[in-house]
């Protein structure tokens, strides 16, 4: 069977990378987050591409990563999950005065359905080195990504406010491998 890639997207600070790490350590081939390996190489170094320096590029590098990272995926057999990815890259150039996200995706389906968004969640929401925005920021963005995956033709599945594990079991039974 060739890679099903399934995208876990959402708000930031919904939980994501966490539920990543859960898939990891069931022995999934995981994606992780194009944004934050751009940000933690960015700060090692005197980078600008940097989404509180420069949203534009920090989106067209993450546009590059991720499109990097499904030409990789390619090469894996079964599910393999992404924390974001092209799409979230694409509706942040956009947001950012670059191209569309339309015109920047064009008709291809990168991901398989659904794909998993991790909603806001207040409870969880923390800020760190690479995460500087308000929960305020990451619900607006939450609402832009909803609105780009329903319009490119996606089922959004969003993830139960649960226990991470209780996250796990819901992806799984959902895809049907559980």
């Amino acid at each position: 069977m060739a890679a099903k890639k399934v995208l876990i997207s959402g708000c930031s600070g919904g939980g994501k990378s966490t539920l990543l790490t859960a898939f990891g350590a069931l022995a999934y081939p995981i994606v992780p987050e194009p944004g934050r390996r751009i940000v933690d190489g960015e700060m090692r170094g005197n980078g600008k591409a940097l989404p509180w320096v420069d949203l534009h590029e920090f989106a067209r590098r993450a546009i590059d990563m991720a499109q990097a990272d499904l030409a990789a995926a390619d090469n894996l057999k079964g599910f393999v999950f992404f924390d974001r990815g092209l799409i979230d890259a694409a509706v942040a150039c956009e947001f950012a005065g670059g191209a569309s996200y339309r015109s920047l995706l064009g008709d291809t389906r990168h991901y398989a359905q659904p794909v998993f968004l991790a909603p806001p969640w207040p409870e969880i929401f923390v800020t760190d080195h690479a995460r500087r925005h308000s929960f305020d920021d990451a619900t607006a963005e939450y609402q832009r990504l909803t609105r780009a995956f329903s319009e490119l033709g996606y089922d959004c599945c969003e993830l139960p406010k649960a226990p991470v594990q209780e996250r796990v079991a819901f992806v799984l039974n959902t895809l049907g491998i559980a």
